[in-house]
């Protein structure tokens, strides 16, 4: 089924319908639960192939869920960081398949392991910003340097976010429109480089239904849950997935 066995397609399509669940409910975090997951049981390419469209569509839900008005206000606002993601997702698209699979799953690990333990630490990520338009860019490059080859351009605009003290249904919306917006040209990107191909868009396209379903659940819940602790749990597991990554990219050096 859609090049997988029948374990690996329902296994997929329940990881997609939680990681759906967990950015309905708190804005983000549905790239690296989905790629940590999925680097377990799929190939590395396959695996970013597969998140690409179900990030599109949710992105589309969460970008408008306050209208085009909100949606338009808040690409403005953060111009400077958006235009980075999009030129430097483009740059570095084309490197995703160059790049060793041992060498992949070290670079998503890594970060996503890094960032959950400082999150849960309770230390505060927020940077001095004396000169917002140059973290802006700065900010946008790395994010999206490292969202062309991973699928994951978040964690520096969740820094970003968090610096500038942006109130939680702001921050949500503008994470809604920049990675909506990088989706798009990591999608565009994508079938010029092959990763998103005959083979991978059926399986990408059929794991929109779980994503939309857990979105709306995420949604749903979003005002009554205890944020916090689900945030805290969330990213207990990315630190179990992001360490199986790194496993996986020792497997291969071992």
């Amino acid at each position: 089924m859609f090049g997988l066995e029948i374990w690996q397609f329902w296994a997929v399509v329940l990881i997609t319908l939680f990681a759906g669940f967990v950015k309905g409910a708190v804005g983000f975090a549905m790239p690296m639960i989905m790629l940590s997951a999925f680097g377990s049981i799929l190939p590395a390419t396959t695996a970013l192939a597969a998140l690409i469209l179900p990030t599109l569509l949710t992105n589309v839900q969460q970008a408008f869920r306050q209208g085009a008005g909100a949606a338009y206000g808040s690409a403005m606002n953060f111009r400077w960081h958006i235009a980075m993601v999009l030129i430097f997702i483009s740059i570095s698209a084309g490197f995703a398949r160059a790049i060793p699979q041992g060498v992949m799953y070290a670079m998503l690990g890594v970060p996503i392991v890094c960032f959950a333990l400082w999150q849960l630490s309770g230390r505060s990520l927020a940077l001095p910003i004396d000169h917002r338009r140059r973290v802006e860019i700065g900010t946008g490059i790395i994010g999206g340097l490292y969202g062309g080859i991973s699928g994951i351009w978040g964690p520096p605009l969740i820094v970003l976010l968090l610096s500038l003290g942006v109130d939680k249904r702001e921050q949500v919306r503008v994470q809604g429109v920049v990675f909506l917006l990088g989706a798009v040209v990591l999608m565009a990107a994508h079938l010029a480089s092959g990763v998103l191909n005959a083979q991978t868009v059926p399986l990408s396209a059929i794991l929109c239904v779980p994503a939309v379903a857990g979105m709306l659940a995420g949604f749903a819940l979003q005002d009554r849950l205890d944020v916090v602790q689900f945030r805290r749990w969330t990213l207990i597991l990315l630190v179990l997935t992001g360490l199986n990554l790194v496993r996986r990219a020792l497997d291969f050096w071992i």
